[in-house]
Parts: structure tokens; sequence; C-alpha cells
């Protein structure tokens, strides 16, 4: 009985290690440069105004939908009738098979 509790604690403590350790590789924050556009006016992606930035270049190349937080709905104007340069830190995730990134700073890239 002893050795079945033991085996069993033992597995508990390597997935709960395992999947903090997951989260903590998800929730690293990363910069990246690129295109901001809107994906409903420019990329008529989305059935709402959303941000996204297209990477072409590096190891982050790919599109990032931005998730709607208050430093993406505040940066909207900026890039929702016009694409602009643009350099964004936050984190990312995969969500539906697209990028999906939250943003804790945004800011033209003049």
């Amino acid at each position: 009985m002893k050795k079945l509790f033991s085996s069993y604690f033992t597995i508990i403590g390597l997935f709960v290690s395992a999947t903090a350790f997951a989260a903590d590789k998800e929730a690293k924050e990363i910069t990246i440069k690129g295109e901001g556009k809107c994906g409903k006016c420019a990329l008529k992606e989305t059935a709402s105004c959303q941000n996204v930035i297209s990477v072409e270049k590096g190891k982050n190349k790919g599109t990032y939908y931005l998730a709607q937080n208050q430093v993406s709905k505040d940066f909207h104007d900026t890039v929702c009738k016009e694409t602009k340069q643009v350099k964004a830190t936050g984190t990312v995730k995969e969500v539906d098979g697209k990028k999906e990134f939250t943003a804790t700073k945004l800011e033209e890239v003049k």
C-alpha cells in the first residue's frame, strides 16, 4: 500500500512539474517587428477589427493575431486604415492553429 501511494505521488509530482515547465515556456516574453495592419480592413480575415502583425524575417516569422487587451485596443487606430511598421513586446501562444500575441507594449517604428 505504501508503494502504491509513493508511486502515485511521484507521478503527480512529475505531471505538475511538466505542466509548470510548459507554462513557463509559453509565457516567455518576445519582441517582434513587422507590418501592423487590421485583420478585417487590410487582410479581410477577421469578422471585426483586430490588430495583426506580419513578420517576414527572423526566427519569429509568421502572422500574429493580437489578443484584444487594452494595449491592443489603444493602438488599433494607428493601423486600422493603413499598414505601418510596428514593434511589439508580449507573449505568444497557439490558438486554433493561429499565433495569438498578447501585447504588453506596442509602438510604431519610424
